[in-house]
């Protein structure tokens, strides 16, 4: 492998993305354990890094994500919206002078909805400098906690968090549903038949009904996980409360993708599915060429 320009490391709390990235923002090699926050002590990022540095050049590192939360390796402020690619790179914390830096989170400080991200910024702003998205947009991404944000002129203006994916592993971890959710989910008819019962509101009835309705034999126990899936997927949709034929770029790997295409088309919108990870490449990528240009 040839020298990289730098290092940059997507560091969630439960795992940890790198790519060593060369001079023409190409990744030369990448990655993934689950080295994130939850099993990082906060002593030990710096010989994490030198670690990675070892193996993979020695050269720069960007880091990204949790590592700059309180329970991270240093606690960067976040940024308030509206904040593009350049203020991200203008926030960079130094731990390291020309070494090592950490992106700054953003902040949507209203008081009647609050939200933060950390590490998502550099996806959701990556994608509209890749122009895999455009300068003004509705960008979803997926996850845990799955965000949503209006991008205006390459800035992010506006965002909302919900925290789906959360919800369905706790039902599936202790729940009443618990027993039924171990089948398949994929976009096909009982996923969609979620999403129409989510059009209709009332989710927390849908939920215990979808239990009722395996018990009473009127579906098969394997059919719940994916309805299931599908309500809350759903409800999450909906609360966008999109205009017919809007289009949304959703930036997300394959099967979790297909499940928020499936949904947003299902709510009668339009949805353009981007790579996560490339998203993340062009994004901080575009840091780290303006880090240098300061």
């Amino acid at each position: 492998m040839s020298t990289p320009a730098f290092l940059a490391i997507d560091w969630g709390t439960t795992n940890r993305r790198v790519y060593a990235i060369g001079a023409d923002g190409g990744v030369l090699a990448t990655e993934r354990d689950g080295q994130g926050l939850l099993a990082t002590p906060r002593d030990a990022y710096a010989g994490e890094v030198a670690s990675l540095r070892r193996r993979l050049g020695d050269v720069p590192v960007l880091c990204a994500g949790m590592i700059g939360s309180a329970r991270g390796w240093v606690e960067v402020p976040y940024l308030d919206c509206p904040a593009g690619l350049d203020q991200l790179a203008a926030g960079l914390r130094w731990i390291e002078p020309g070494r090592t830096a950490v992106v700054p989170g953003v902040a949507l400080r209203d008081p009647d909805n609050p939200d933060v991200m950390r590490g998502e910024e550099v996806q959701l702003l990556g994608a509209v400098a890749s122009g895999a998205a455009p300068d003004n947009a509705l960008l979803c991404q997926p996850g845990t906690h799955c965000k949503w944000a209006r991008i205006e002129r390459q800035r992010i203006v506006s965002f909302s968090t919900a925290m789906t994916g959360e919800l369905f592993s706790l039902l599936k971890a202790n729940s009443l549903l618990a027993q039924f959710l171990d089948g398949p989910v994929k976009d096909g008819p009982d996923f969609r038949s979620g999403v129409a019962l989510a059009r209709q509101g009332h989710a927390l009835k849908a939920l215990f009904g979808e239990r009722a309705g395996a018990l009473l034999g009127l579906r098969g126990s394997g059919q719940v996980a994916a309805r299931v899936s599908g309500l809350l997927i759903g409800e999450d949709v909906r609360g966008q409360s999109l205009g017919p034929g809007e289009t949304v770029y959703v930036l997300a790997d394959p099967v979790l993708g297909d499940l928020y295409v499936g949904a947003i088309e299902e709510m009668g919108a339009r949805a353009v599915l981007i790579s996560s990870h490339d998203a993340f490449v062009a994004g901080i990528d575009r840091i780290w060429r303006l880090s240098r240009e300061r």
